[in-house]
């Protein structure tokens, strides 16, 4: 869950610390005090998109970090899939924002991308904000809700595997067919690459051997000196003894004395090893010079063939084993193209079975979704009842479309929001209010489903009546017993619910405006919600109601 959120420099916020506990959490404040900029907040270090405008004015810099404990075997697995996992019990990200756009990300210390970081908070947080509600209202999102909640993931992934293989036999298909001038294009310049590979007669390794060799073609005649030097030495000439005659020398001087005491043995035996080492240089060093042989003409060849090889690397691949791949696979697409209508039999009856496949995947599927379909529109239907909205009538409507990568379905939320009227759309008959409890009823059943630990609701109440924020609250309550909720609400009858109460409050130094952050105790708690019920001043019958929604457990 989250348990520590640090924000600064985030428009109206210069700096906040925010605690956060199990169970449900609370936000209130006045309008415009920056409650929804903690959830913008929140965004941003989970890796949304942000904006420099998001960063407080006459700052250089923006910051955000979240800190998260208790974490789930998806998240540990995610971490250690993406390479971010630091062994630790507890998960820190920060993002820092540029007043020029830019931003930075890490995850336990490590630098990512917005991308991971993205992908890893869909394992962490579920926000819901008053936009949220256009999922409902976006039937084309509606079998994801349906998906969510099925017991086994085996029929869609049945499903998407066969449409997969649909897909790929179709894609080679559109290849075979295309018309016969592109045919004949495709087969002249993959017979111009055949014939210019297969003509080169490359070899694997073989520009390593070049190279080399070029390298001792062009140091020979160093290479030479120096061999000669080496012979000279150990010769000698008709002014100097070598050195294989000094030691041939110094061997006979020693042999009358050698047998005087050890340690002239020792000299002895030593210049005898000398001379042996002397003879086998001399011998490696004349077979060396007697084996170099080389010619400009030879280094011209190596040259071309070199630059042969570097005009191959840009066009077939890097490396001789690429080439000879692309070679092969150029001969398979010529063959292809030959023998396209033979394959092109072959794949039409390749193509009949995996529609057939895939169609029989898709019956499956939806069978296996109208079945999770029946138990979802009564527990919605309950979930609604509780939430004031007992005469509603809620459907979950299925027709036939054409077979996409989620099936065939087109699924649809209907709804009657009065006793004998059909269900219709969700988007022509619910109200905003009406739309939030919905959405809060689906979350709900949702959240027994959902690995995530942490749900955050942004102003679910909007248009909502007294009576039915009650419910509301209530039912978050109750989300919040096995995951932890976080709340941004106008309403008292929710904010009485909470576990824990923050105040965001705003105030005035200067010229400049800053925005804190308070964790309530009871009464502090009754005053803020006698100020939400109430008008101008803050009576003794409004702190007596607020006390009581309090108590009203």
């Amino acid at each position: 869950m989250l348990s520590h959120l640090s924000i600064e420099n985030i428009a109206v916020i210069e700096k906040a610390d925010i605690d956060f506990t199990e169970g449900l959490n609370v936000l209130t404040g006045e309008t415009g005090a920056g409650k929804s900029i903690v959830v913008d907040s929140i965004n941003a270090v989970l890796g949304e998109r942000t904006s420099k405008e998001l960063v407080r004015h006459g700052a250089e810099n923006a910051f955000v970090s979240a800190e998260f404990d208790g974490l789930c075997n998806d998240v540990v697995e995610k971490l250690k899939e993406l390479e971010l996992d630091d062994g630790g019990d507890t998960l820190v990200i920060t993002r820092k924002i540029s007043a020029q756009g830019k931003s930075t990300c890490r995850v336990n210390g490590y630098p990512c991308t917005a991308g991971m970081l993205k992908t890893l908070s869909s394992y962490l947080v579920n926000i819901h904000g008053q936009h949220d509600s256009q999922a409902l209202l976006n039937p084309d999102l509606h079998y994801h809700f349906i998906d969510l909640l099925c017991e086994s993931s085996k029929p869609l992934d049945d499903y998407k595997q066969s449409f997969k293989k649909l897909v790929a036999v179709r894609k080679r298909l559109k290849e075979l067919t295309v018309d016969a001038d592109e045919k004949d294009r495709q087969l002249e310049l993959l017979s111009y690459e055949i014939k210019e590979l297969s003509e080169a007669d490359i070899k694997i390794g073989e520009r390593e051997e070049l190279k080399a060799r070029r390298n001792m073609i062009i140091n020979s005649q160093s290479i030479i000196n120096s061999l000669n030097s080496v012979i000279s030495a150990l010769n000698g000439d008709d002014e100097t003894s070598g050195i294989e005659t000094l030691c041939a020398s110094a061997y006979k001087e020693m042999e009358s004395v050698a047998s005087v005491d050890g340690e002239l043995k020792a000299v002895y035996e030593k210049l005898a090893e000398l001379a042996d080492v002397s003879e086998a240089v001399k011998d490696l060093a004349v077979s060396k010079l007697n084996s170099i042989d080389y010619s400009e003409q030879e280094l011209e060849l190596i040259e071309a063939r070199l630059d042969l090889l570097y005009r191959f690397s840009n066009k077939y691949g890097e490396t001789e084993e690429e080439m000879l791949s692309y070679l092969e696979s150029a001969e398979k697409r010529r063959d292809s193209i030959v023998n396209s209508d033979e394959e092109l039999v072959k794949l039409n009856a390749e193509y009949d079975s995996a529609f057939e496949e895939t169609v029989k995947n898709a019956k499956v599927l939806s069978e296996y979704r109208r079945k999770t379909a029946d138990l979802f529109e009564k527990d919605v239907k309950a979930q609604l009842e509780f939430l004031d909205m007992p005469k509603i009538q809620f459907v979950v409507d299925f027709d036939k479309g054409n077979l996409s990568s989620t099936g065939f379905d087109k699924i649809e939320f209907l709804i009657s929001t009065n006793p004998g009227e059909p269900p219709k759309p969700l988007a022509k008959i619910a109200s905003g209010g009406e739309l939030a409890r919905i959405m809060l009823a689906i979350k709900n059943i949702l959240a027994v489903k959902d690995s995530v630990q942490t749900l955050i609701f942004d102003e679910i109440d909007t248009g909502v009546s007294g009576r039915a924020s009650r419910k509301i609250g209530l039912r978050l309550k109750s989300v919040s017993k096995h995951t932890q909720v976080i709340c941004v609400t106008h309403s008292a009858q929710i904010a009485a619910c909470a576990d824990e109460h923050l105040l965001i409050l705003k105030q005035f130094e200067g010229n400049r405006t800053y925005t804190s952050v308070k964790s309530l105790n009871f009464d502090e708690r009754k005053h803020e919600l006698a100020r939400i019920m109430g008008g101008i001043e803050i009576t003794d019958t409004l702190l007596k109601s607020a006390e009581e929604l309090l108590n009203e457990e």
